[in-house]
């Protein structure tokens, strides 16, 4: 692979250009085999968001199932931003989809999400309080400066003004299993819809999400079929544009629509555009140098180092979230 990139032209940012109408094609095929052939299933439910990747999903599975053999599910709840389920009604309908929405709060306040999560906010800042906002960041840009993953609560008071606080394991794990719950609600409306109709749930994690381990375990990643899994995010991007996914879509920053004060991917979990990660990360699974990789992208070769430290880093440390459940069968 490094001969014939070298005799290409060498290593660049089109190093990740896709045949994207061919890889449709292909996606579409495989969708059909998974759904009727291997799963023996009627159809498929998507959880869609407004979103570049639920909506590359929904389009490929209207390709590949007809758009009336597809259920697209909008699953809302109290602090999910209204655009999202906006701009979901309008991409079913770009794809002639129908749709059901669900708003999961009532389910989520059953089992306490929200209150879990506030007492641990409450514990760093008392002064948290009914109409404040909170979200989990990661410090830092990986392209300007050296650091480990120390996640930082920051809470938007009613005026607007942010307070943030590196977050102790006691706060960080409670704040997370009680989000978490968004998630996993999600999956549960999305396999009852599936079940009742005989449909398969389709995922919608691309390959940024799933190698490096943001999504939730038995929530966004308890699925039957991942098309799109092996896809970079900027891979995804131009599957979108193939598919005639709308601009809009394609021009919104990407959100877990998880926090109540809203950050994008990039703030709370990559810290650097997926432009440059994907980049690099292609690199150095390539085995390329990181002086190539640099050259390519105009940085340092310390910059490279870090980022491909960060990715290992991750793809370790969340291994568990991909793994089966562990058996305990007797050795034959």
């Amino acid at each position: 692979m490094n001969e014939d990139l070298q005799e290409a032209g060498g290593f660049d940012r089109a190093a990740l250009a896709l045949d994207a109408s061919a890889e449709a094609a292909r996606l579409e095929e495989g969708l059909r085999a998974a759904v009727h052939q291997t799963l023996h299933r009627q159809g498929a439910v998507v959880g869609i968001s407004g979103g570049v990747d639920s909506s590359v999903v929904l389009a490929l599975c209207c390709r590949a199932l007809g758009s009336d053999r597809v259920l697209g599910l909008i699953l809302p709840e109290r602090e999910s931003s209204p655009e999202s389920a906006s701009l979901a009604v309008e991409v079913a309908a770009h794809y002639g989809v129908g749709t059901i929405t669900e708003d999961i709060t009532a389910p989520l306040e059953g089992f306490g999400c929200y209150r879990r999560r506030d007492e641990a906010v409450a514990r760093l800042f008392p002064e948290f309080a009914p109409g404040w906002k909170s979200k989990i960041t990661l410090g830092g840009s990986l392209l300007e400066e050296a650091t480990l993953n120390v996640f930082y609560l920051t809470v938007v008071s009613p005026d607007g003004t942010e307070f943030s606080r590196r977050m102790p394991p006691r706060e960080y794990y409670q704040i997370t299993a009680a989000s978490n719950m968004k998630q996993r609600m999600r999956m549960s409306m999305l396999y009852y819809h599936a079940e009742s109709r005989n449909y398969a749930v389709i995922g919608t994690a691309n390959k940024n999400e799933h190698a490096l381990g943001f999504f939730v375990k038995h929530g966004d990643g308890g699925v039957d079929v991942q098309p799109i899994a092996h896809l970079f995010k900027s891979q995804v991007y131009q599957l979108a544009e193939a598919l005639d996914v709308p601009l809009n879509v394609r021009n919104r920053a990407p959100t877990s629509d998880t926090y109540s004060a809203g950050s994008t991917q990039e703030e709370f979990f990559f810290r650097l555009p997926f432009s440059v990660l994907d980049t690099i990360w292609h690199g150095y699974e390539l085995g390329l140098p990181a002086k190539e990789i640099a050259l390519a992208l105009g940085i340092t070769e310390e910059q490279v180092a870090r980022v491909t430290s960060d990715i290992a880093r991750k793809q370790r440390t969340t291994a568990y979230l991909r793994n089966p459940a562990i058996g305990m069968e007797e050795d034959t």
